[in-house]
């Protein structure tokens, strides 16, 4: 999964981001890559799924105004 929450911010990161990353952080993934434009993760499916509700429900309650989101499914020989 791909994510990223606005507003921006590019002095400080804003509530809404630190709290986005630290569900996704908590989830249970393979892989986590945090970066100030963007983040991303990789795990099992329902791992995704149960971050991605978390995701967007804790963020939007912290200030978050816009949320993009992409999800895309590997196949076993493509991780």
């Amino acid at each position: 999964m791909e994510f990223t929450t606005e507003p921006f911010d590019l002095d400080e990161a804003p509530e809404h981001a630190v709290v986005a990353r630290e569900v996704v952080q908590a989830a249970g993934m393979d892989t986590v890559d945090v970066g100030p434009f963007g983040n991303t993760a990789e795990g099992p499916a329902d791992a995704v799924l149960t971050a991605v509700d978390a995701l967007l429900r804790r963020s939007l309650e912290s200030g978050a105004t816009r949320v993009s989101l992409q999800v895309n499914v590997l196949g076993e020989d493509e991780d």
